[in-house]
């Protein structure tokens, strides 16, 4: 999956991010350095859903995908 990552110098300084194609997807970091690793952090958290908190029925499967 590729996704386009919007970066932003922040006035107090260091950089932020913001994912459009991911609805409340934003990291920020003080580095270049440290803002790429809070981008793949985000992205993952954003992404990532827990099952257990959707009410599965007897025939319902969960199925991963890659995109």
């Amino acid at each position: 999956m590729k996704l386009k990552v919007v970066v932003h110098k922040a006035e107090e300084g260091g950089y932020w991010a913001e994912v459009p194609a991911v609805p409340g997807c934003f990291t920020q970091g003080e580095t270049w350095e440290e803002l790429l690793n809070n981008i793949y952090e985000a992205v993952e958290a954003c992404l990532s859903v827990d099952t257990e908190e959707i009410e599965l029925k007897p025939h319902d499967e969960v199925l991963q995908i890659a995109v």
